[in-house]
Formats: C-alpha cells, sequence, structure tokens
C-alpha cells in the first residue's frame, strides 16, 4: 500500500504573527511579574506609593498570562494540535467503516 503525498508545506503569516504574538505577551508577563516583585519590595520597605504599581504590575501580569495562554490555544487550532469544540467528533471506526455502516433513515 502506497502512502498519500504529504501536502506541501508553505510559509503562513498568520502562524508567525500568532507566534509573535505569544512571545511578547510571555516577556511582557516575565517583565511585570519581575516588576511587581520589586514594588513589593519597595512597599514593605516603606513606600506607600510601591502599593499601587505593585497592584498595577500584578494586574497586568494576570492579563498578559491570561492572553498568553488564549493565543497559544488560537496557535494550536491553526497547527491542527486542536479542533473546535463545536465541530462534532469524525465517527469511530474510520473512513471504510462509514462507507460499509448501514445508513439511517
Amino acid at each position: 500500500m502506497r502512502p498519500a503525498p504529504r501536502p506541501e508545506r508553505s510559509f503562513q503569516p498568520r502562524l508567525l504573527g500568532l507566534a509573535l504574538a505569544v512571545t511578547a505577551a510571555v516577556v511582557a508577563w516575565g517583565y511585570l511579574v519581575y516588576a511587581a516583585i520589586d514594588f513589593g519590595t519597595q512597599a514593605r520597605g516603606g513606600e506607600s506609593a510601591a502599593w499601587f504599581f505593585l497592584a498595577l504590575a500584578s494586574v497586568g501580569a494576570v492579563a498578559c498570562l491570561f492572553v498568553g495562554l488564549m493565543l497559544i490555544a488560537r496557535l494550536g487550532r491553526a497547527l491542527g494540535l486542536t479542533r473546535d469544540p463545536a465541530t462534532p467528533a469524525p465517527p469511530p471506526g474510520g473512513r471504510r467503516r462509514a462507507a460499509t455502516a448501514p445508513r439511517e433513515r
């Protein structure tokens, strides 16, 4: 049995854009976590204004992590690693079973 020819891979700018967006979100998350740690140190040292910046950096870090995870999910779907939950699952047994199964009326 001869295997099917592999589809040609081509450059997809959308995938590059998603990968760059994931990278940017993760880098921003890391910077905001570092900033939150620094502001926390300053706040415990007695600077009262640092508490506000600590809260702001923490909320920003949570938002960046959320956006990064959502972009990773989109990237996985675009690469074919996952599928849309709204689409039905393929029938069990494959194509040959579907071809020989009796049709419902």
